[in-house]
């Protein structure tokens, strides 16, 4: 709602010629304000030069949603079966949130965007091609998740509630509070998170002889898991400003996370000809507790018209309890019986110092310089315990102890300059990284270490040209890197079941991304983009078969990718009360690299993103969206088929439009599935994963306070080695 006032007179009073009236009567001629209100509404989604905007707010689907589900329907983003992000078809996203680093990847990632609550959440930036002052990390770009801070004077904030039920029921709620007087300005945001989840996963996995044809046994495997999960987040900060050209400010963050697992599955041995032999039945618990701490100090100093300092100092802890047990029977003669515990504690403490200039030039120029340091100490405790008669005894060959630290330098500089019609920004940044690892040894392993550093210059550029107020092009380029998760380079071997294992691995190398692309705009509602990429050293899911056809699955360097992509987004208003967004992606993606034997894929693959919103009168709307992603291809062994989900949705605003009231159904058609195929030297398996995905989710939100409009907060500093904390674990 905008809020104009206007300045009127009765009609049957008019002045007289300007020129008449004496400039005292000017002064004291009495008017009439009145108060024009003009409805407006946000757009879901907002395309600019390099950025995709969505606005989390104005889906009415989001209402009672993590922050993980709103993500995997937004354009251009897609989430994998493990919960790893995807930007525009690409792997390997830089996620932030309010500009700061979330440190962690893969399961401990996917745990967090699980347990916020969008309610938390105002927007969604999607940067392409970030400027030199980001770091270089995420070869697809950066997801960038600005929270919810109240631009309101005085004492306000929003309450949102939620309760879904699909197969288990869940709760979603925050709090939000802000104060603003004077030189403070406060605020505190709440959420809480309890769910209970199911997964449903269907394995077949064929073996073969030497000649990779002939099946000489089968492996069925169908297997539930149940958790139960719960989730708090509280960040809390204050600005305070000691004069008009200083400000101050800290930030405080935390959060837990208890997570409760249970398994059971039976694999079912059959031989060359189908014929059942043997069946093991397996059952497993996993309790999980995460915690989370940060500080950010940070200071901006203006010192004229032109010169601003700005300077971040961050602090973050965690604190990670992962323990396992499995147990598995053999049915029938020469059964046996089994037993596997593990205990795996982890820490990590990250320090990072910024600081960033900028100056304004003569007429529009402006040029940024900054630095950056970052250390990351990390230290992985995994414990194993074996039984099969008896008492527990140590599993010394599955048993680890990893300790990191690595140490990230950086400097960067920054021009930017509009003409008329053209506008340039380029810019440099170099990084130095330096790590030492070592795996402390047992009574069946010695002590190993390694170490490694290197170093690198990533430039970016984007020229626009505005050819007149509906027309934009635009070219930009960039190099970026991507570093491999903390916990991937650490070689101990994770239990997954009784047939699969996960490793780490310690030659694990960056990868390199060189990003081109070009992009049109017509108006607010037409864009497109053209793109193509080519990473070096590049990133896949390595999977390795013993000789006791167990899997054990890594990560590693297998030789290049090249995407050739095209996006074309449209936000168009068919009629007055119905606005539709529309992105469809297509890729081309070539991977080609060599494991066991040379490798050279090739695929094809689309994704589409549509959300219809419907305002209608008294304050009701309605939301109807879906997306839909066709068969594709990531790693050079696995090939995932096609899927995608419908969602509903009503609102009806209440208390004087200060309230609102949602109801909306997810995955109506229980569509959201994940199948596909992975290829191992001597063996390949179907696999169909399926999830408490179809749900209907009734809540409410209430927004108090008087609506002043302040200075946006400034979100503070680490720039980081994203994503790298943690791995699929």
């Amino acid at each position: 709602m905008v809020t104009v006032i206007a300045l009127g007179v009765s009609a049957a009073a008019q002045p007289p010629a300007k020129d008449s009236i004496p400039e005292d009567s000017l002064r004291k001629a009495p008017v009439l304000l009145k108060t024009v209100t003009v409805a407006g509404r946000k757009s879901l989604v907002k395309q600019v030069t390099g950025k995709t905007i969505i606005n989390v707010e104005a889906s009415i689907t989001s209402a009672g949603a993590t922050l993980m589900e709103v993500l995997e329907r937004s354009p251009g983003v897609t989430v994998d079966k493990n919960g790893s992000l995807s930007l525009k078809g690409r792997s390997n996203v830089l996620v932030m949130i309010d500009g700061k680093p979330t440190y962690v990847g893969g399961a401990e990632l996917a745990a967090l965007l699980n347990g916020m609550s969008a309610a938390q959440v105002e927007q969604i930036e999607l940067i392409s091609n970030p400027p030199a002052g980001f770091d270089a990390a995420g070869n697809a770009g950066i997801i960038n998740i600005r929270t919810k801070k109240p631009k309101q004077a005085g004492f306000n904030g929003s309450i949102n509630a939620s309760y879904t039920q699909g197969r288990y029921a869940r709760t979603n709620n925050s709090l939000l509070f802000q104060y603003r007087n004077g030189r403070i300005n406060s605020f505190l945001n709440y959420s809480f998170n309890d769910s209970r989840n199911f997964t449903d996963l269907y394995a077949y996995r064929q073996y073969f002889a030497a000649d990779g044809r002939s099946v000489i046994a089968r492996l069925d495997q169908p297997s539930r898991f149940n958790t139960d999960f719960g989730y708090h987040n509280l960040r809390a900060g204050m600005d305070y400003t000691l004069s008009k050209k200083t400000n101050l400010g800290i930030t405080l963050a935390g959060n837990q996370q208890h997570y409760n697992g249970d398994g059971y599955s039976a694999a079912t041995w059959l031989n060359e000809s189908g014929i059942k032999d043997s069946v093991i039945f397996s059952t497993s618990t996993s309790p999980s507790n995460r915690r989370n701490g940060a500080i950010n100090l940070n200071l901006r100093q203006v010192f004229n018209s032109r010169e601003e300092l700005t300077a971040d100092l961050d602090w973050l802890g965690y604190r990670i309890r992962n323990d396992q047990q499995f147990n598995n029977q053999r049915e029938g003669a020469g059964g046996y019986s089994e037993a596997i515990r593990g205990e795996a504690p982890s820490t990590i403490t990250i320090l990072s110092a910024k600081a960033d200039y900028a100056r304004q030039l003569a007429g529009s120029g402006k040029w940024e310089a900054g630095w950056k340091s970052s250390r990351v100490n990390t230290d992985n405790d995994a414990a194993y315990f074996i039984r099969t008669t008896g008492n527990w005894q140590p599993d010394l060959g599955r048993t680890n102890h990893f300790l990191y630290k690595e140490y990230i330098h950086a400097v960067y500089s920054n021009l930017s300059k509009q003409w008329e019609k053209f506008s340039l920004q380029g810019g440099l940044r170099y990084e130095y990284t330096n790590y030492d690892a070592r795996q402390l040894g047992n009574a069946s392993r010695k002590d190993s270490s390694f170490s490694r550093h290197y170093q690198g210059l990533f430039p970016s550029v984007t020229l626009e040209y505005k050819a007149d107020s509906l027309h934009r092009f635009s070219l930009s380029g960039g190099r970026r890197i991507d570093r491999p998760p903390f916990q991937k380079l650490n070689p101990f071997v994770f239990v997954i079941n009784k047939y699969t294992n996960q490793g780490g691995n310690p030659y694990f190398l960056p990868q390199y991304t060189w990003n081109i692309e070009t992009g049109y705009q017509y108006k607010e509602w037409l864009s497109a983009q053209l793109r193509y990429s080519n990473t070096s050293q590049s990133f896949s899911q390595i999977f390795l078969t013993d000789s006791n056809g167990i899997i054990t699955y890594t990560e590693g360097n297998v030789g290049r990718r090249q995407n050739y992509g095209l996006s074309v987004s449209v936000n168009a208003d068919p009629l007055p009360w119905w606005n539709c967004s529309l992105q469809l992606d297509l890729l081309h993606k070539k991977v080609a690299g060599y494991l066991w034997k040379a490798f050279d894929a090739s695929i094809n693959q689309g994704t589409m993103n549509i959300n219809n919103q419907f305002r209608f009168k008294k304050g009701w709307a309605a939301e109807l969206t879906g997306y839909y992603i066709t068969r594709s291809q990531e790693d050079l062994q696995e090939v995932v088929e096609p899927t995608g989900q419908v969602g509903l949705g009503i609102s009806k605003q209440v208390l004087n439009n200060k309230g609102s009231i949602r109801l909306s159904a997810r995955d109506i058609f229980y569509t959201q599935a994940m199948a596909g195929l992975s290829l191992f030297q001597y063996s390949d398996e179907y696999f169909k994963i399926k999830r408490d995905t179809r749900n209907l989710t009734i809540s409410f939100s209430w927004r108090f306070g008087k609506a002043v409009k302040s200075a946006a907060r400034k979100t503070g500093g680490a720039q980081p080695e994203i994503e790298r904390v943690g791995g699929d674990r």
